[in-house]
């Protein structure tokens, strides 16, 4: 590498509960000089203000360095567009977890294409698996969503003591709940 190219790292997992840690690690042991990351869905490039950025940033000679394909992108379409934007700015493209594939050759990119392709059709099995999930639980009874805040007792209680002139925010204080919640239950 001469000495005013950079390597600009990129690593992204999907929500906030998940940890970049590993991703971020790989990327300072390449030796990433900048190093952007995204806690967003994979589904789309599209709301990632961290892999715009870091796209922006190439200049040529660059080298722009991903963690994992599979977490920069699950479209086949937006891994080709990653990587046209990657050669559009005259830099070079590296992923750390498929490093035995040349990004500089058509055929390179043609692989990166058919793994953009296989990670989408992966999210896409995960989508049906979780709905037919959900579906099952459904029919066994399985009430989907957050336990509710009130009891049907305190439901019943509270619908009485509106209907005698109570106010919703006294109601609230007393059941320890908001007033918007004691005003879904008098709806």
């Amino acid at each position: 590498m001469s000495p005013k190219t950079r390597r600009i790292g990129y690593a992204r997992v999907s929500t906030l509960r998940q940890d970049l840690e590993r991703q971020l690690r790989a990327l300072k042991r390449y030796g990433c000089d900048l190093v952007f990351s995204d806690k967003a869905s994979g589904k789309t490039v599209a709301g990632r203000p961290d892999l715009e950025a870091a796209l922006t940033q190439l200049d040529e000679g660059d080298e722009f360095v991903i963690a994992e394909w599979d977490r920069a992108t699950r479209s086949m379409w937006d891994g080709l567009q990653i990587i046209k934007r990657v050669i559009e700015s005259k830099a070079v493209i590296r992923v750390l977890d498929r490093s035995y594939i040349d990004l500089s050759t058509p055929m390179g990119q043609g692989f990166m294409a058919l793994f953009s392709a296989m990670a989408e059709d992966e999210r896409q099995r995960i989508i049906k698996r979780t709905h037919e999930g959900r579906q099952v639980a459904r029919e066994r009874g399985v009430k989907m969503g957050r336990k509710p805040k009130l009891n049907a007792k305190q439901v019943a209680e509270i619908r009485q003591r509106l209907a005698n002139g109570e106010k919703s925010r006294d109601l609230g204080d007393s059941y320890g709940v908001s007033r918007s919640t004691i005003a879904r239950v008098g709806a």
